[in-house]
């Protein structure tokens, strides 16, 4: 018999779709993914040489479970440099990507019962991750006419005396929302007055366009910095997924109650890896500006094409890699044999007549919407297009 916990677990919406969309490329059908949530680019060559000579040197044993004191230098330094924040190499916990840093973290403070806020749409494994620690999920729900911004006024009418921590993801995943200064400056006057934690996942943090600016929530304020837990990695901003290495910067109290976790669950993240990591923080930095000029490129062609379509509306994204368009216009509308109630009805219908896949907003907590990623190269975008505007003229 299985555990309650994994029973009240939803199934993934978006592993049905991929589910499909695999079985279909079994069956030779050329499919277009754009479901994927990784960079398509490959790892610098400096980063992979410096992964070699980690080999070459032997650096293959276990390091320290909160990981090597190099590495956590190189993060306090680029933490220092990048966002004048001071965080001491004791604040700061290697682990093995940035999701398993933000589980650690909703693990090391929500008890059972207390109340984690988290502003709709969302990255998929937020309410997950609550609810295997036992708390109890409060969504805020966002909308285009704010950029799917959570406002002052939405935080401050949901905060209880239950309320122990905000996720706030900036930018954000699925929407590519930024969050500029005077927007974070208005949360953070409500995090003063109130005492529960902001889990800050920044792992997009690099991936900004039309000269916006990155502000760190913990930068706010010493105050703001106490309450925060800032979480981070490497993977989106020099294409390293696979390299699994993300970290956390917290007080020093909530840092080690999140080794302590570590130390019973996964243990220190890849000795390799870890050395590769010291590479892409300190190392040259040209492969950001590369990747970001290209992906400029993709998204101001693909949300054009997009918004061009009847019926189609979407919040222009100012990071990550992600569009987010409403296709409401296009449920509930009986044509033919078609009838698409809700947007996994909608992302199945273009992966089987299309043959493009992509994922429903419901996976987020938004109905009425898709993620599409454009981590992927022009060619395939501009097929993806075409696809999708020929199946929509038979709805």
């Amino acid at each position: 018999m299985l555990s309650n916990r994994v029973n009240e677990l939803t199934a993934s919406q978006t592993m049905m779709v991929a589910a499909k969309a695999i079985k279909l490329k079994s069956d030779g059908v050329d499919i277009i993914d754009l479901s994927v949530g990784e960079p398509d680019f490959y790892t610098p060559d400096n980063i992979k040489k410096s992964a070699k000579a980690a080999i070459d040197k032997n650096i293959t044993r276990y390091t320290l479970n909160q990981g090597t004191y190099d590495l956590r230098t190189a993060i306090s330094k680029k933490l220092k440099r990048e966002n004048n924040l001071d965080f001491n190499v004791n604040e700061i916990i290697v682990s093995n990507g940035a999701k398993q840093s933000i589980y650690n973290s909703i693990i090391a403070v929500v008890n059972p019962g207390d109340e984690v806020i988290i502003p709709a749409p969302y990255w998929v494994s937020y309410p997950s991750m609550v609810q295997l620690a036992g708390g109890k999920i409060i969504v805020i729900d966002t909308n285009e006419s704010t950029g799917f911004k959570v406002t002052a006024n939405q935080l401050s009418k949901a905060i209880t005396e239950k309320t122990k921590m905000l996720i706030l993801c900036n930018p954000s995943n699925p929407t590519g929302t930024v969050y500029h200064k005077k927007d974070l400056e208005s949360l953070a006057d409500i995090v003063k007055h109130n005492s529960f934690y902001v889990l800050a996942d920044e792992i997009y943090e690099k991936l900004i366009y039309d000269n916006s600016e990155f502000i760190s929530f913990a930068s706010l304020g010493t105050e703001i910095k106490q309450k925060t837990i800032l979480v981070n990695g490497i993977s989106k901003s020099y294409a390293m997924t696979g390299w699994r290495i993300g970290y956390s910067a917290a007080s020093e109290d909530i840092a080690l109650a999140i080794n302590k976790i570590q130390s019973h669950t996964t243990s220190s993240a890849s000795s390799i890896s870890q050395y590769a990591a010291i590479e892409a923080i300190s190392g040259p930095q040209h492969i950001i500006s590369e990747m970001i000029s290209e992906y400029k490129k993709r998204r101001d062609y693909f949300y054009s094409e997009l918004t061009s379509i009847s019926g189609i509306t979407c919040h222009k994204p100012e990071g990550a890699f992600y569009l987010f368009p409403n296709i409401s216009h296009y449920l509930n509308v009986k044509s033919s044999e078609i009838k698409l109630a809700n947007s996994l009805d909608f992302s199945m219908y273009l992966l089987n007549e299309a043959h493009v896949a992509v994922v429903p907003g419901s996976a987020f907590g938004k109905e009425g919407y898709l993620r599409l990623s454009y981590s992927t190269n022009m060619e395939n975008l501009k097929e993806a297009v075409s696809r999708i505007k020929s199946a929509l003229k038979n709805i």
